[in-house]
């Protein structure tokens, strides 16, 4: 896999990814979301391509000057099991260190066991805090 930052022609391979893995939700509209993120920090919206140019995986990774970030992590199911998310992680610790952000944070969603396993095995641990979060501009209709 080869690890390069979103271009545009990237965008429906994207969002059909985030679809198979289930990172969508009704509330987000992942071209609103790939609109904010392309401007901020563009550079850090990472792809995985396989040798045929396809997106195999996806990182959206983000630094506020006080904490990393990352969302929607991403591997083509058929690719699971072969360390690409790893990459990714990998790559995200790797440019998030290089702007001297001192500690990455993300978030799973609650019953996501597997995931939750994947990142202890790269070294996550568990805060202890409870993560809030209120919607500033609605997507869609709350359903």
């Amino acid at each position: 896999m080869k690890i390069r930052p979103f271009q545009t022609a990237d965008r429906n391979a994207v969002i059909r990814l985030w679809d198979e893995c289930g990172l969508l939700r009704p509330w987000n509209d992942p071209d609103r979301d790939i609109e904010r993120k392309l401007g901020v920090q563009p550079e850090l919206f990472l792809v995985g391509i396989d040798a045929e140019q396809n997106v195999i995986a996806t990182a959206m990774v983000g630094f506020d000057g006080h904490r990393g970030w990352v969302n929607y992590l991403a591997v083509a199911a058929d690719k699971r099991r072969l360390s690409l998310g790893r990459q990714l992680m990998n790559e995200a610790e790797r440019l998030l260190t290089a702007r001297g952000c001192p500690k990455l944070n993300l978030q799973v969603r609650t019953g996501n066991l597997d995931v939750l396993e994947f990142y202890r095995k790269l070294g996550y641990v568990q805060d202890d805090v409870i993560s809030l979060g209120k919607r500033l501009i609605h997507d869609r209709a709350p359903e």
